[in-house]
């Protein structure tokens, strides 16, 4: 795994068109990734916001998710400590509850080979059903189940909810996850961030 060959396969995803045929606002990937992260999150897809901007989580759930990391904006966007990568790169569009599903072209044609660049991973952070189906399996637990079983899969995978705020009452209905996962999760991702 040369640097040539992480950085043309970037260059190759961020000019991508699998899609384009099925995004209202056309092609436009949204991703973070250097082979030195040490912290991976794997999101769901971007909104209108962060594709109008073309920098992840640059919206409301970003600033959640800092939050709840505990880390600043220039910590959390240096590419040599945090990679994101959505299941899905590019904004799918809206229907009637909110944004659509990531698009499913992405998964089979990137995912993989991104992964692979990334060898110094120490925890991924998954946010969301989608990449939760992807990176725990289909469980056939709710996601409130999976992320209050946070323990199995620690250290080194951390389910989360997704931090839109559209999840403000699940937030409030599971007041365990802002009590005893977040301080565990902050604690982790501090120590990883001050190697």
């Amino acid at each position: 795994m040369t640097k040539s060959s992480f950085s043309s396969l970037l260059t190759e995803v961020r000019s991508c068109t699998i899609c384009q045929d099925n995004l209202p606002l056309g092609p436009r990937p949204v991703l973070q990734l250097n082979p030195n992260a040490k912290i991976l999150i794997a999101g769901q897809a971007p909104g209108k916001k962060v594709h109008d901007s073309g920098v992840p989580f640059d919206d409301a759930s970003g600033n959640r998710l800092r939050e709840w990391l505990g880390v600043t904006r220039e910590m959390f966007y240096d590419p040599e400590q945090i990679a994101i990568l959505p299941m899905g790169f590019c904004y799918p569009g809206t229907g009637k509850s909110g944004d659509l599903p990531p698009r499913p072209e992405c998964v089979p044609a990137w995912r993989k080979q991104l992964l692979d660049h990334l060898p110094n991973i120490e925890v991924t952070l998954v946010l969301g059903r989608y990449a939760q189906d992807y990176h725990f399996g289909k469980t056939g637990s709710s996601l409130t189940d999976l992320v209050k079983s946070w323990r199995i899969y620690w250290p080194h995978k951390v389910p989360l909810p997704h931090p839109s705020p559209r999840n403000n009452i699940w937030l409030r209905r599971n007041p365990w996850f802002e009590a005893d996962l977040l301080p565990s999760l902050q604690k982790q991702i501090s120590q990883i961030l001050t190697k």
